[in-house]
């Protein structure tokens, strides 16, 4: 029988998946934890088969010394909780939506900035420019060290009426994913309802939820195209793009060898290719696999996304620049940032 998607996305959900040595010696074991589908290697949501690439390539150049525990769909701990737990060496690696942690550390709510990042070009580009080294600086001051520099677009379901426009989501209970997000939806007229991405799906069965923007990974992961009557893709285009990196321990990296150390940085950036590819195919593959549920698609466009942009300027943009100083020069960077 064929290996399907969804058959590939419903495995190893409970239990770890360990990447370990043979060797007589036992190897230092890496845990890490994500809130998305398991699969395999070459199976399944994308960011799982990232950390998956991750630890079997860290092993093999390490000869085994390093070994690797994968807890996928946030079966070690909840989604949320991942991020303090790395900053204290609680857990070694989460590949993380970096503005959930936007409530412990204000500044990387950057990572979720409604119409700031508008094509990946953009995204991509903060790595070795002020703005990405201001960032990674802010996070590891707090414990935080990146490794693999993932971002994603987003699109819209929802189970009621279509959203393209800002007036279009008036009267909906809408996800948005972060602060600054939510503030441009609730201006917008939208009811804000706030979930990890992997509990949308029970959110929208039961009515708490309307209407939920996420990824387009995760809009195809989490099989919302089941409850949903309406999506809007971000192929063209979005007022959504998260930055979602693979984080590690600062404590945990400190402490290891520096050949290690190289190891697990020069792995961590030759996944960015793969995670932008995939990405970018999973904009595409998004409204086949809604088309084919019977659900209507739509495309964020030109005109809509200035609407949206024109909100967000308003609201979002100014919230998070008075928030503290390190925030105002964070958007000021990001803003010098060409699309």
């Amino acid at each position: 029988m064929a290996i399907t998607r969804r058959l590939t996305l419903g495995g190893l959900l409970a239990a770890p998946a360990v990447l370990r040595t043979s060797r007589a010696h036992a190897a230092k074991t890496l845990k890490i934890s994500h809130q998305f589908p398991g699969g395999t290697l070459e199976q399944g949501d994308f960011r799982d088969r990232l950390v998956r690439r991750f630890a079997a390539e860290v092993s093999k150049r390490t000869n085994n010394e390093l070994a690797f525990e994968i807890y996928p769909g946030s079966s070690l701990m909840k989604t949320v909780a991942q991020f303090s737990a790395v900053r204290r060496g609680a857990l070694d690696f989460s590949l993380y939506p970096l503005a959930y942690g936007g409530g412990e550390v204000p500044e990387v709510n950057i990572g979720l900035m409604p119409c700031l990042v508008s094509t990946y070009a953009q995204g991509m580009a903060w790595k070795n420019s002020e703005i990405g080294h201001q960032l990674n600086d802010v996070l590891e001051k707090r414990g935080v060290k990146l490794i693999t520099w993932v971002w994603q677009a987003g699109g819209l379901a929802s189970r009621a009426a279509q959203i393209v426009n800002p007036e279009d989501v008036k009267g909906q209970k809408v996800r948005g994913g972060s602060r600054e997000m939510d503030l441009m939806l609730k201006a917008a007229g939208g009811i804000i309802s706030s979930v990890p991405s992997d509990e949308i799906y029970a959110a929208m069965q039961t009515g708490s939820l309307d209407a939920a923007v996420t990824s387009s990974t995760s809009l195809i992961s989490f099989r919302l195209q089941e409850i949903a009557k309406t999506v809007t893709t971000g192929r063209q285009g979005s007022f959504w793009f998260m930055f979602e990196p693979l984080i590690m321990s600062k404590a945990i990296y400190d402490a290891m060898p520096a050949d290690q150390q190289k190891v697990v940085m020069e792995v961590g950036a030759s996944l960015e290719a793969f995670a932008l590819a995939a990405a970018k195919q999973d904009d595409e593959d998004l409204a086949t696999i809604y088309a084919k549920a019977n659900v209507k698609v739509a495309d964020f466009g030109a005109p809509a996304l200035a609407k949206w942009r024109a909100i967000a300027e308003e609201t979002a943009w100014k919230d998070f620049a008075a928030r503290n100083a390190a925030c105002a020069g964070l958007l000021k960077l990001a803003q010098s940032i060409p699309a």
